[in-house]
């Protein structure tokens, strides 16, 4: 795959910034080691919060949460952070939740669940569950799912498992996330070494989430290995072009249309996983951020801008 035609000067510089604190094989360490040098990464890209975002600090039931606001919100944003479930936290995506506050004017509630690999599948998943029945509750004004990469992949399971049981979800947004594709196709092979998430890193990801075998047709781990894709909320995917994981984004937001449901993929050309990021450094990723805050907002308002 010719990377450097495809990837812009911009997205190539973000990349070398990204690799000096998170080097190329930083799964090779322990997991100790890991989470302190995605912290420290998110920490050399993290900008102020927006002056007009407060914050507090609570407890879902028991799951640690962050709450942001501005004003009086009429929405409510749930928000999983990404990082294979196996890294980041609160911290690593606040900035990133504090502008999506900023610009849409709902509230934010970012889960700080239970990672891998001291907390095995579903523990991450029962976390995000509770988070959502725990703000459903407290706010009472509708939801909208939100996450990145594996927390896209929470925020899906959490739409999915919704169904019968919460009223209040009015849709997902979900960036780069991954949804349990076949591994042995498409983009997992055709961007297996694209730079800042290749295929073998996906898969020691993976590995790390259950004890035994890897569970068949569970959606709340896999969300593309349903059995039913009806009566899912109106659903807005962004995939990174140059991306192992781009083609689950492509086949939910097909099942979901197969289904008789609402969904629309946007796959953005030149750009990587992990592209939230270089928002305030890569056009192509400030565009793309403007587009996710746009649907997130749209969503909440029950407007469908995609037919």
């Amino acid at each position: 795959m010719d990377y450097e035609r495809l990837i812009d000067a911009e997205t190539w510089a973000f990349i070398r910034k990204t690799g000096e604190s998170y080097a190329d094989d930083a799964v090779e360490l322990s997991i100790a080691e890991q989470r302190d040098v995605y912290d420290a990464m998110c920490r050399d890209f993290h900008v102020a919060r927006p002056a007009i975002v407060q914050t507090e600090d609570l407890s879902a039931d028991g799951v640690p949460v962050r709450h942001y606001w501005a004003g009086d919100p009429t929405r409510t944003v749930m928000y999983f952070h990404g990082g294979g479930l196996v890294v980041g936290g609160l911290e690593s995506h606040d900035d990133i939740c504090a502008e999506i506050c900023a610009q849409t004017g709902y509230r934010v509630i970012s889960t700080d669940y239970r990672l891998l690999p001291e907390h095995k599948h579903p523990a991450s998943f029962d976390d995000a569950w509770t988070s959502t029945q725990w703000a459903a509750n407290q706010f009472n004004d509708g939801l909208v799912l939100v996450g990145d990469s594996a927390g896209g992949n929470l925020a899906a399971a959490v739409a999915h498992h919704a169904r019968g049981r919460l009223s209040e979800v009015l849709g997902q947004v979900l960036i780069y996330p991954g949804l349990g594709g076949d591994l042995e196709s498409g983009s997992y092979h055709q961007h297996a070494q694209a730079p800042m998430l290749t295929r073998d890193e996906y898969l020691y990801y993976q590995q790390l989430r259950f004890d035994g075998p890897v569970p068949e047709n569970d959606p709340t781990c896999a969300p593309l290995r349903d059995s039913d894709f009806s009566g899912l909320p109106p659903t807005v995917l962004i995939s990174a072009d140059c991306d192992p994981v781009r083609d689950d984004s492509r086949q939910y937001c097909e099942k979901l249309l197969a289904a008789g449901g609402r969904a629309h993929w946007i796959n953005e050309p030149g750009l990587i996983h992990g592209f939230l990021r270089a928002r305030h450094t890569v056009g192509r990723a400030r565009n793309s951020f403007e587009r996710i805050s746009a649907a997130i907002e749209a969503l909440g308002q029950k407007i469908w801008s995609y037919d």
